[in-house]
């Protein structure tokens, strides 16, 4: 019997089979990564170790649109790559002990763990499973997020996205209208913003983001609240001999976007910031994005003047001595949420994924 699809559903089936596609895609590419890994092939792609980047950490929940759910894994994940990552012979050190480690001539391959952006279930769900095993970890605080000053377009979006049938916003040229009746036609609309943020004046692209939420009830200020802790909850969680917190910038812009003096700006102030919250400057910072696109040189330069030991991007990647020349531009392996296998956990920190798309 003919299945006959229409309109929107037939869009949100096609929306769905190509992004379908493109993670069984990744799946098998993982899948092979791993099969090269456990024959022994390829084992200078392990390099000494790996830093490992996280975002939220809670248990699974059904939301009506998740365009950021790559950001997002369970604690049981993060349980299971732990395990994963010691039954391999893993150390796990803290972040500000990677460059010692790699000046050394230790043989055990470590493993980092860093979380970005101070998200409250990184206190409620990821404490907890770091502490059942005793691994320490970073959290990167945006100081704009803890203040409540700045708000997290991502979230703004995902939110106002999930609940509206249309929307009217300039991109450049003109208010325009925009059909959101469909899965498919609210993930376009979620890339669609996503790439304005990255091509226009990102402040201002976020400022009217904000004021389109805001008139169709949606707070961005308060979704920061929700989701983020403050200086209360920063400074109680930094109590904890496993808890490092780092620098994050204030506004959480793309820094080589901005002038040199605002990049030093936003690097210097979120330092003092996270001094205040500890007693302690820190000696870490995470760019905001992280992408080739989002840094380069300059702020890696920016970075070590201001005294920063280790700075770290989101560019995949295991660490090796090659990266002692380059402390303020080091790599992250991302755990993404939408391939929480253990067996993945193992394929990327062989770095064979990332040594075959060099």
């Amino acid at each position: 019997m003919d299945v006959i699809v229409v309109g929107n559903t037939k869009a949100r089936l096609q929306a769905l089979w190509r992004r379908d596609i493109r993670r069984r895609l990744m799946a098998g590419g993982l899948d092979m990564a791993a099969a090269l890994a456990r024959a022994g092939m390829m084992v200078n792609a392990r390099g000494r170790g790996a830093i490992f980047t996280l975002h939220h950490v809670r248990p699974k929940q059904p939301r009506p649109l998740q365009p950021s759910g790559h950001l997002e894994v369970t604690p049981d994940f993060l349980a299971q790559a732990i395990e994963r990552l010691a039954a391999e012979g893993y150390e796990f050190i803290s972040l500000a002990e990677v460059p010692a480690r790699l000046a050394s001539q230790a043989k055990q391959p470590f493993a980092a763990f860093t979380l970005d952006d101070g998200y409250r279930n990184n206190a409620e769900h990821a404490l907890p499973v770091f502490a059942r095993y005793g691994v320490p970890f970073t959290i990167f605080v945006t100081r704009g997020f803890a203040e409540r000053t700045h708000s997290l377009w991502w979230e703004t979006l995902g939110d106002l996205l999930s609940q509206q049938a249309e929307l009217t916003f300039d991109f450049g040229s003109g208010p325009e209208v925009i059909d959101l009746t469909s899965e498919a036609r609210k993930f376009d609309a979620f890339d669609r913003f996503a790439d304005h943020v990255g091509a226009t004046d990102e402040a201002s692209a976020v400022s009217r983001i904000n004021a389109t939420a805001r008139r169709h009830g949606v707070e961005p200020l308060q979704i920061t609240a929700d989701l983020t802790m403050d200086a209360a909850e920063l400074k109680a969680l930094a109590q904890n001999p496993l808890v490092s917190l780092g620098a994050h910038t204030i506004s959480h812009r793309a820094l080589s976007r901005l002038s040199p003096e605002d990049a030093r700006t936003e690097m210097l102030h979120s330092a003092d910031y996270v001094q205040t919250l500890t007693g302690t400057r820190p000696t870490s910072m995470a760019y905001p994005y992280g992408t080739r696109r989002a840094i380069g040189e300059r702020d890696y330069a920016i970075a070590q003047e201001l005294g920063f030991a280790v700075a770290v991007t989101t560019q995949p990647g295991t660490l090796g001595d090659r990266h002692m020349k380059q402390l303020t531009g080091l790599p992250r392996i991302s755990l993404n949420g939408f391939y929480q296998q253990s067996r993945y956990v193992s394929a990327l920190a062989s770095g064979i994924p990332f040594a075959l798309v060099r």
